[in-house]
This record gives C-alpha cells, structure tokens and sequence, in this order.
C-alpha cells in the first residue's frame, strides 16, 4: 500500500506567509487511494505544481482552523479537485463557520463536494480505510489523528495546549507546528521545550516540525531540531518546502484494524 505526507509549505505566520519565505500550502497525506489535503493555505496550487501532486486525486480536505494561512485557498482546491463542480464529489472537514459560509469556504464552491463535516461536533470519521479522529485544542483550533491499518500520525497545529497533547497515544508520525525558537517562549504556541514535553510522552517513531514563525527561521529550524532530537533521544526532522516523506519506514508496528465508519 503506498503512501506519503509532502508538504506544500511550512510557513508558520502571517510574516512568513506574507513575504513568503517559506511556502504556505498545506500538506498532503496519502494512503492507497485515498489523499487527504491538509490546511490549504495561500499558494497550494502553485505548489502542488511545482511538486507535480494531483489536487483532483483528493478525497477529502481537513481543515484546523477558519483563518488565511490554513484555508485561505480551499474554494480553489475545491475547483480543483471537482474539475470546478462538473464531478461532484470529495469531503471537507472543517470548523463549522467555513462549513457554513460565513467564513473562507464559498458557498458556491461548497456545493461541489459531496458532504462537509463539521468537526465542532463530530469526534471521529471514516474515509475508505483511513479513520480520523478529531483532537479538540483550542477554542475554534483542532488537529486530527489519522489511523491507517499500517500506521497512525497525528497534526498539531499552532497551539499552546500541551496538557491535551500528551493525553495521546499510539502515534508512529508526529506533525507539530512548532513557531517559535527556545528562546522565544510564548504560551499561545508551541516552542521547543513545550514540544519536547509532548514528544517524551507520546513517543512517537519520528516527529517532523513545521509551521515557522520569523524568530524560528532566523534561529535555524534544523538547528533547533538536533538539539530537540538530543533532548529527546528520538527522531526529529525539521521539513522543508517540498519534502516528502514515506511513513510506513516509521511504523513500530504493522497494525491490523477494523475501521468502523462513523456518520
């Protein structure tokens, strides 16, 4: 079963995004058939060009949070994988305000999905053989647990509820969007020592950082991954733009499920 997470961008704010230092696109997770479009931020077409991924091949978009740097281009993702409505078809998994409209998903572009699900009430969703299950972080801020038959990963977004993070279990990949550098801790975000916290405990086989503010940038995020992986005595890699990684070299276990489907 062939798989892989590339990442469309790491930018991690509005800065970086705005001057595009790093690309802001979003991630796209495969697994068989199945691909998921993780937080489409500004440039996700570009990139999904310019690393030669086929948006049309969507079976779902997940988004985290109603804001521009992880849904600003959604409706054109949305054109993109339905050939602009022509072929119905594809899931959005969202905060109920761009559910509804009322925020950065059109509800003429919404139209062209099958069915939209709002996260706010909803715990747990399954597409074809993959489960993904909902972690509540912040007010209107989520991040998701996907379950596979042959690993699991989790994606954390921006968020400084490390409490609830390390509540987790069972996480070969760990994705975080870790901001800041250590020397620059913010309680509203992740920042190395709060991420090292949430790694020791999870345990995961490999943790990839992203989302990378100003301050992370200029303080080197490969810098700050080595000494994460040094306090942590596990792997770490710091992503860049483009890169893709297969997670079935990760899994500690070839894990063998029944997945439920839950409406």
């Amino acid at each position: 079963m062939n798989s892989r997470i590339l990442f469309l961008g790491t930018a991690g704010d509005s800065f970086v995004i705005g001057k595009q230092r790093r690309n802001s696109g979003g991630i796209l997770f495969s697994y068989g058939e199945t691909q998921f479009h993780i937080d489409p931020g500004p440039g996700a077409l570009v990139m999904a060009r310019l690393t030669d991924a086929n948006l049309r091949e969507n079976t779902a978009i997940l988004i985290t949070k109603d804001e521009l740097g992880r849904a600003n281009d959604v409706n054109a993702v949305i054109s993109a994988m339905t050939h602009d409505g022509f072929d119905k078809r594809g899931v959005l998994i969202a905060p109920e305000k761009l559910i509804n409209g009322e925020g950065f998903g059109h509800k003429k572009y919404l139209e062209f999905l099958e069915r939209a699900i709002n996260i706010e009430i909803t715990k747990k969703i399954a597409i074809n053989d993959v489960e993904i299950e909902i972690i509540d972080l912040d007010e209107d801020n989520f991040g998701y647990k996907i379950l596979t038959p042959r690993f699991n990963l989790a994606y954390i977004p921006e968020t400084g509820n490390v409490n609830r993070l390390t509540e987790l279990n069972e996480i070969d990949i760990l994705i975080l969007n870790v901001k800041e550098p250590k020397e620059n801790e913010r309680s509203d975000c992740l920042y190395p020592a709060a991420a090292e916290l949430i790694i020791k405990k999870i345990k995961p086989q490999l943790t990839l950082l992203t989302g990378f503010g100003t301050k992370m940038l200029e303080a080197d995020p490969l810098y700050e991954a080595r000494e994460m992986q040094k306090n942590t005595n596990t792997q770490i890699i710091a992503v860049k733009d483009g890169m893709s990684i297969n997670p079935t070299s990760f899994a500690a276990t070839m894990r063998q499920k029944k997945l439920n489907t839950f409406q």
